[in-house]
């Protein structure tokens, strides 16, 4: 595997950051910048013009990360050549069909389970699937049943939901050659030699009484403890309630559906002040338990070097060749300042042969470990890492 990352910023332009020219040998472009940036046709067209030979995919974000670097306003993009891995892509349009469990299962259709190697050789199983999506028309969870639906058992989806900053105005998902809305995209990965590693943790603090889920559909809740739900939610939040749904990053939700088992955090999206309702990235499920949670900073930064070190230990032997980081953008604006020490926490465990690429999300698609089916997740530091054996 070989790699090449680019940085471009409004005051710079574009600034390669290594030396291995790829242009006609890059498969596969990983591209995250700003809303704007991704929007402007001029950058998309350098990208191709970079690497007219690759499938480009990316997404509009909250926060750029290229190295150990967070950026806001500018756009990274990671050429990678594989040598041992074949791709194959496929595309969904959710202003054409908003069901988001349709749209998994769409795209897992498109994705066959094997196909011929290189040159003819062996057949190539497919290993790993990277998946982007507008973050702000999906739910994300009914997304990764959907996907996980239709793959072969023991293929892992991780990726991420677009963001746009705090502002949760437009997400954006780069596919077949431009930036659009409401869309979803997907890469699968296919080859024997292609080791992948991924872990997911939070770091957030759970406070107050838990509260059962008493009326909700798919990722809206109406009531919690038979009240309407954005009323009481605001008693929590106090002076934040002003900045919903903003501010509602700051205080997400864990919501467990069963005793014992590991909460999914779940982040606010929109809040309708008809209905007192919240919209979350992902379900909250009738019958479930949820309960507020607050930041720790130094626990944030704990739980994504976690994220690395279960990472490392997923993808064996083989040091890392290549990470694609996905946080939450409520991480970001809870960090302020100490962003960066999350991903140079990651840079410790992964080692300095690793290029570090992602971005900062309105939720984040992984499984817990090992093993384990993929979930949405929000409020995560998200790490998949790649190597070729």
């Amino acid at each position: 595997m070989k790699t090449e990352q680019r940085s471009w910023t409004q005051g710079r332009g574009w600034s390669p950051a290594s030396s291995v020219p790829l242009e006609q040998s890059a498969q596969l472009v990983l591209l995250f910048g700003a809303t704007a940036a991704l929007r402007d046709s001029s950058l998309a067209e350098s990208i191709r013009k970079f690497y007219p030979s690759a499938y480009i995919l990316g997404c509009s974000t909250a926060g750029e990360i290229c190295g150990t670097q967070v950026a806001d306003d500018s756009m990274v993009a990671t050429a990678i050549h594989f040598e041992h891995t074949q791709l194959r892509t496929a595309q969904f349009s959710l202003d054409a069909n908003p069901d988001s469990v349709q749209a998994g299962e769409f795209l897992a259709r498109q994705l066959p389970h094997s196909i011929d190697g290189f040159g003819g050789g062996p057949q190539q199983k497919l290993v790993h699937v990277l998946v982007l999506s507008d973050g702000l028309g999906v739910n994300g969870s009914a997304l990764v049943r959907g996907l996980t639906k239709y793959l072969p058992e023991g293929v892992a989806v991780t990726g991420g939901l677009a963001g746009d900053g705090a502002r949760f105005g437009e997400t954006l998902v780069f596919k077949s050659g431009a930036a659009e809305k409401g869309a979803v995209a997907v890469v699968g990965l296919y080859g024997s030699r292609l080791k992948v590693g991924f872990g997911s943790l939070g770091g957030w603090d759970p406070f107050g009484p838990e509260r059962l889920v008493t009326r909700s559909k798919g990722n809206v809740l109406f009531e919690l403890d038979g009240r309407p739900a954005l009323g009481l939610y605001k008693q929590y939040l106090g002076e934040h309630a002003k900045g919903l749904p903003a501010t509602g990053l700051l205080f997400p939700l864990s919501v467990r559906t069963k005793p014992g088992e590991t909460p999914l955090v779940r982040t606010i999206l929109a809040v309708d002040e008809q209905e007192q309702s919240m919209t979350f990235a992902g379900d909250i499920p009738e019958g479930a338990h949820a309960r507020l949670t607050k930041a720790n900073v130094e626990r944030l930064v704990d739980g994504a070097i976690g994220a690395a070190r279960a990472s490392r230990q997923a993808a064996g032997a083989v040091a890392p060749e290549l990470a694609i980081l996905i946080s939450c953008v409520g991480r970001k604006l809870v960090l302020k300042q100490r962003v960066e020490e999350e991903v140079e926490g990651v840079r410790e465990i992964l080692g300095e042969q690793a290029v570090l690429t992602g971005f900062y999300s309105y939720g984040e698609i992984a499984p817990f470990s090992l093993g384990e089916q993929s979930e949405l997740h929000n409020q995560t530091m998200t790490i998949t890492t790649f190597a070729e054996g």
